[in-house]
């Protein structure tokens, strides 16, 4: 059962989230304040026909008349509350219209990590350590996939399978066959990373006194590996996985402008080029709240995954 300092140091973890979010927001809004372009002047479009009494009717509809201290305050009390605002371009709340573009973004970064998962732990648990042949051979994939940057794998995998073998649709929504290339295109980079991980514990693990003792007692190699070994490797990949799935917002976002699919990337894309504050915003705290919780439960699993750490406290 967990125990009191479990609790405490869970809380400390909640206390260091929160001060995150916070710092997401900040930053987010200093960042937009300090862009060149008035949101009201590409809000209103062609300036040949709105006069200075209507851009400052507008300006202060939106309060972008008012002190910058006084909108941060008013940005961080919304959010406080779950307000993302009203978007200045689509004129509706800004959780409804992620709310609405969310689930193919959460169906590509789901599909990317389980094969990112089951690639690195295929690589880590499949490849004998004493082939130096075969793990020169990983090695050399995974520095590849590792290297590759994602937006120029994704334009590789449509020219070849798409367009030229003709495998898969480059834009067919709605059907698996669509989200097998940007999964790839998402996947391929983060198990690279991940399998070098998990072959490097899975090297430590196996030199230990009780790998020798399950081989004494007749447990075969792969036995070995899944059975025993896997389990030690778990804390350092778990880690890193949880720090993958926090950044797999972005990575999403990009592959799906390489695809042309729905999703966030759209989004974020035209929030950005209009400069519509409360949509960047709302982007922008969507991937912090996801990466805060994702390490928040990847926390919390150390205490499930390895017994140690909850002795250690550490």
């Amino acid at each position: 059962m967990p125990t009191r300092r479990d609790a405490g140091r869970l809380a400390r973890r909640v206390a260091i989230a929160v001060v995150q979010l916070w710092g997401a927001a900040t930053l987010c809004f200093a960042t937009l304040h300090l862009t060149p372009g008035d949101p009201v002047d590409i809000l209103m479009g062609n300036q040949a026909l709105v006069s200075p009494e209507l851009k400052d009717q507008v300006r202060a509809e939106y309060g972008l008349d008012d002190p910058v201290v006084v909108q941060y305050l008013r940005l961080l009390g919304h959010l406080a509350r779950g307000d993302l605002g009203t978007s200045y371009q689509l004129q509706r709340p800004v959780w409804g219209a992620l709310t609405e573009q969310v689930l193919p973004t959460v169906q590509l970064a789901g599909a990317a990590l389980l094969l990112a998962v089951l690639l690195a732990v295929g690589a880590a648990v499949l490849v004998p350590e004493r082939s130096r042949v075969a793990r020169a051979v990983f090695s050399g994939l995974e520095m590849v996939a590792v290297s590759l940057p994602q937006y120029w794998l994704g334009i590789l995998l449509i020219t070849f399978l798409s367009l030229r073998w003709h495998l898969f649709p480059v834009i067919e929504a709605g059907t698996w066959r669509s989200l097998v290339l940007p999964a790839v295109a998402v996947a391929l980079p983060i198990a690279g990373t991940l399998a070098q991980v998990l072959r490097e514990e899975m090297d430590t693990a196996l030199a230990q006194p009780f790998v020798t003792a399950a081989r004494a007692r007749g447990a075969g190699a792969l036995a070995v590996r899944t059975g025993h070994a896997l389990r030690h490797c778990l804390v350092p990949a778990t880690t890193l996985t949880g720090w993958f799935v926090g950044s797999l917002l972005g990575g999403s976002v990009l592959i799906e402008q390489v695809f042309g699919r729905p999703g966030l990337g759209q989004v974020a894309l035209t929030a950005v080029t209009n400069k519509d504050l409360p949509m960047v915003t709302g982007v922008v705290m969507l991937a912090a709240v996801v990466f805060v919780a994702v390490n928040l439960l990847v926390e919390a699993s150390y205490l499930v995954i390895d017994p140690r750490v909850r002795r250690d406290g550490t």
